[in-house]
């Protein structure tokens, strides 16, 4: 079993270029806190960013791989400029069948 995160962020108008030049910024420090990111998606509208990233087998996982991240010094000093891109974000667990 896997357990991950399907999230789909509504990228602010006109912010999708920037938002997928900063993405693959992030995907390192997400490997090095223990996320996995499973794939990446563009809606056809081209206004939404749809991905999914997974901790492993555990729902406990979750909790210490998120402190990782979001606790790192590159996510303290960058989060509000990351967080500009974003309009709405939608998280939905998921698990491996």
């Amino acid at each position: 079993m896997t357990i991950a995160h399907l999230r789909t962020y509504t990228i602010n108008k006109g912010m999708l270029d920037a938002w997928l030049e900063l993405f693959p910024t992030l995907v390192p420090l997400m490997t090095d806190a223990g996320i996995k990111v499973e794939g990446t998606w563009v809606n056809e509208e081209r206004s939404q960013f749809i991905w999914i990233r997974s901790y492993g087998d555990s729902v406990d996982n979750i909790a210490k791989a998120e402190a990782a991240f979001y606790g790192g010094d590159w996510w303290l000093a960058n989060v509000d400029h990351v967080r500009s891109h974003l309009a709405h974000r939608e998280i939905v667990q998921i698990e491996s069948a």
